[in-house]
């Protein structure tokens, strides 16, 4: 471990005591470099590291203080990480997408309420307006799936779902482009999502989630093994 990086765990771990809780102020650089019994400069790379990784804030002319640490803040770079992974680790995500979202969909179903329901439902029908238009179509879908996730008010698991979520997506638009079919079949799917968190039912909720989950995986899984060529962005090669 390098001495920043040490400099990085310290800050972390007054943090974690709870010494520094959300909110709170740090103190002057050069206080807090001889409370760690470190040098400035290398207190002063920890709090920028820190503040690349949202658990400091600097505030201009104030000073700086730790964030709210909510999930939403602190896993907001977990999309950015993704987008950067290469070649059949898309595959990877298809499997974690599977494992999750099938799980959330059930438990959203339980929690729902009447106007969260209504917001599944104006987009399932706007899914049903844009399906001639298939990146309108999958930005739709996409707000669908954000929307039964928040039914869920796991705000972790929705900050989870969301970052894994735009490769997947893009994975759909390209799919929608060259099946002439993804359309109906991706609606038929959310409408039988839609009537399962309509119906409260958790079971149902799971199954068909999973299946949609995996009609997106098997199609994704054949285009590869047959090599296709995947455009950029995809899977991370042309």
């Amino acid at each position: 471990m390098s001495l920043t990086d040490k400099a990085i765990s310290r800050i972390r771990e007054l943090i974690q005591l709870g010494e520094l809780p959300p909110g709170a102020k740090l103190p002057p650089e050069q206080q807090l470099a001889a409370d760690l019994g470190l040098s400035r400069n290398l207190t002063r790379e920890a709090v920028k590291a820190l503040v690349v990784a949202r658990v400091l804030e600097i505030r201009r002319g104030d000073g700086t203080y730790v964030t709210s640490l909510e999930p939403e803040l602190l896993l907001e770079g977990l999309g950015a990480a993704v987008e950067l992974l290469q070649g059949d680790t898309v595959l990877e995500l298809t499997e974690v997408r599977r494992l999750f979202e099938p799980v959330a969909t059930g438990l959203a179903a339980s929690r729902i309420s009447a106007d969260e329901l209504d917001e599944v439902h104006q987009h399932l029908e706007a899914m049903r307006a844009a399906r001639d238009d298939v990146e309108l179509l999958n930005q739709h879908d996409a707000a669908f799936h954000r929307a039964v996730i928040a039914a869920t008010g796991n705000s972790t698991l929705a900050t989870l779902m969301e970052g894994i979520s735009g490769r997947t997506l893009r994975a759909r638009v390209w799919r929608g482009l060259v099946d002439d079919n993804a359309a109906s079949r991706t609606l038929a799917e959310h409408e039988a999502i839609y009537a399962a968190l309509a119906a409260g039912d958790p079971a149902l909720a799971t199954a068909t989630a999973l299946v949609h989950v995996n009609t997106t995986d098997a199609w994704l899984r054949e285009h590869l093994e047959h090599g296709d060529a995947v455009p950029a962005g995809v899977v991370g090669n042309a």
